[in-house]
């Protein structure tokens, strides 16, 4: 659905250095502290900036390339971004017609329902979570195979995360061949929805791995002096000082559950890599 090869932007005080990949049917998630390239990347693929070089491949087609009918197969939303803010739910139904040539009311309706946004309403008058959650209805009103979505949670309750993204679930379950590439710093809304998972960082990819394997592989040691100049250190990605000692993060949760009983050894979620990926250091 698209790749990404070394894909770079100089600002000058910031390089984005991006590969990835969003495999046909799967759920990618982008994760990152804030300005670590979130949103340049996604920007890189809907063509807002320029790159300085790099490929950049959607639908098998340079996104150079893109025709019109391509562009109207992406369902995009965009952090910060929004329709005029003088402007209705109905007003916005009209646009979108006019927009899409598969824009389907009927859902938009639908889903402005579900998600509690009035559509007699104009946006000027919306919180910050309405407006988020209209930016998703739309995107998934026009029958798009491939959804670009750059914190699409921001600003929402936990109510309304876990409606949105049930929302996205059943539009993976619609159709085979949709793709989702997501980005939140919410980090427990993407361990439960997405396949795989990239972590990006000073704008370069320094960790991808599929969820599953990150979320029962991957764990934390909690070792004192003596503990850790004991350590078989063979597996340990990074390693964090601490008060009590060093905290170490692994790939090899089992291994060293079975070889050192007596240690305090964790699972870890993705905040937790995270955390250990961009303040750790590595063996």
């Amino acid at each position: 659905m698209l790749k990404m090869k070394n894909v770079k932007k100089n600002y000058g005080n910031f390089q984005l250095d991006c590969t990835l990949e969003v495999p046909d049917g799967c759920i990618t998630g982008l994760i990152g502290e804030n300005g670590a390239g979130k949103s340049t990347t996604f920007k890189a693929i809907e063509k807002l900036i320029f790159i300085d070089s790099g490929e950049i491949e959607v639908f098998g087609k340079r996104h150079t390339e893109m025709t019109l009918e391509d562009k109207e197969k992406m369902g995009i939303v965009l952090s910060g971004s929004m329709f005029s803010e003088i402007l209705s739910g109905k007003e916005i139904i009209r646009i979108m017609d006019s927009m899409y040539r598969n824009f389907r009311k009927d859902r938009f309706v639908n889903l402005c329902g579900k998600l509690s946004i009035p559509l007699d309403q104009k946006i000027k008058g919306f919180s910050s979570g309405m407006k988020a959650k209209l930016k998703v209805a739309a995107a998934l009103s026009h029958e798009a195979k491939f959804l670009i979505l750059d914190e699409p949670t921001a600003g929402l309750d936990v109510v309304a995360r876990d409606e949105l993204l049930n929302l996205l679930r059943e539009y993976m379950e619609e159709d085979a061949g949709r793709s989702i590439l997501i980005s939140s710093h919410i980090a427990g809304d993407l361990e439960g929805l997405c396949d795989d998972l990239y972590m990006i960082h000073n704008g370069k990819i320094i960790l991808h791995e599929e969820t599953d394997i990150l979320l029962s592989n991957y764990g934390l040691l909690k070792a004192d002096e003596e503990q850790f100049r004991k350590l078989d250190k063979s597996y340990l990605l990074r390693v964090k000082k601490e008060h009590y000692g060093y905290s170490c993060m692994t790939d090899q949760i089992r291994f060293y559950r079975e070889n050192y009983p007596d240690m305090v050894i964790e699972k870890s979620g993705i905040d937790d890599v995270i955390m250990m990926t961009i303040k750790g250091e590595e063996i």
